[in-house]
């Protein structure tokens, strides 16, 4: 078992370490800050990239039979990748939050403290929450309560993670001052279509899958599920809403201004809003 956890407790930090030291030697004006959040990004594109192909395998091969058909995926890369990039990213974003502040000039941000870490949980609280859940819950259950069960709907909770990328791609533009290139703009469009398609419709996609294979029509499907597990589906699918709101509020603001443009900095749509 600490062999496999060596998997992604190796890949994933040793990945954010080599992209901290090299980026600055690539783009010698950026801050540490700046190599911290873009080192950070790109982790997290590549670990979602490896869980959107594991999730597309998973869900390919168990297409026919949702309940019973099975693939080692739905556990090994849960425990492979899934528990050590969760952990990891928690203390990525803290160090991204920690540099942010720090180039800022907070004077409770020279040093790590508790009161750092306070502040990273209260700003984050909601990310923290999730990464916990995620460690939590869905861990438990992918191993020890599915019944050896349901590894296509494990499959499409991997899918959830193809909006990453475009996330992350966001916030690296920013970092090279294209914001207002119509890449960046793209970008912006790809993020909410993914987002809402792999994060939120994607529920109701399992909900008639499960209806289909057992000749259930769709709007009876929660009251042939268990009621803990409709409410860990709202409890996966309420923030998602919440986070997609913001994303749509940021994307109206970045249309009106350029509409209307103005000297002041552009709105992105991934500003502020990291998916995992």
């Amino acid at each position: 078992m600490l062999q496999v956890l060596a998997c992604g407790a190796v890949v994933f930090p040793g990945l954010f370490l080599a992209f901290r030291r090299l980026l600055p030697c690539v783009f010698r004006h950026w801050s540490e800050a700046d190599a911290v959040l873009v080192s950070e990004r790109v982790v997290s594109s590549i670990h979602a990239i490896m869980a959107t192909t594991a999730g597309v395998i998973i869900v390919t091969s168990c297409r026919d039979n949702v309940i019973n058909d099975r693939h080692w995926l739905a556990t090994s890369f849960v425990i492979w990748y899934g528990v050590p990039y969760m952990t990891y990213d928690l203390f990525a974003m803290y160090l991204s939050h920690y540099h942010r502040f720090r180039v800022k000039g907070h004077d409770d941000y020279k040093q790590h403290s508790l009161k750092t870490v306070n502040s990273f949980v209260r700003r984050e609280f909601l990310l923290v929450l999730h990464h916990i859940a995620l460690l939590t819950i869905l861990l438990p259950v992918t191993l020890f309560f599915r019944k050896d069960q349901g590894d296509f709907f494990i499959g499409c909770l991997f899918l959830t993670e193809l909006s990453t990328p475009f996330v992350s791609l966001g916030k690296i533009l920013i970092q090279l001052a294209l914001q207002n290139c119509w890449l960046h703009k793209a970008n912006g469009g790809m993020v909410l279509f993914t987002f809402f398609m792999c994060r939120i419709a994607l529920f109701p996609y399992m909900y008639w899958m499960y209806g289909r294979h057992y000749g259930v029509p769709l709007y009876s499907v929660p009251f042939h599920l268990p009621l803990s597990t409709n409410l860990g589906n709202f409890c996966i699918l309420a923030p998602q809403v919440y986070w997609f709101v913001l994303l749509c509020r940021k994307g109206y603001r970045l249309y009106k201004r350029s509409r209307c443009p103005d000297p002041s900095p552009a709105v992105t749509v991934t500003d502020n809003s990291k998916d995992d």
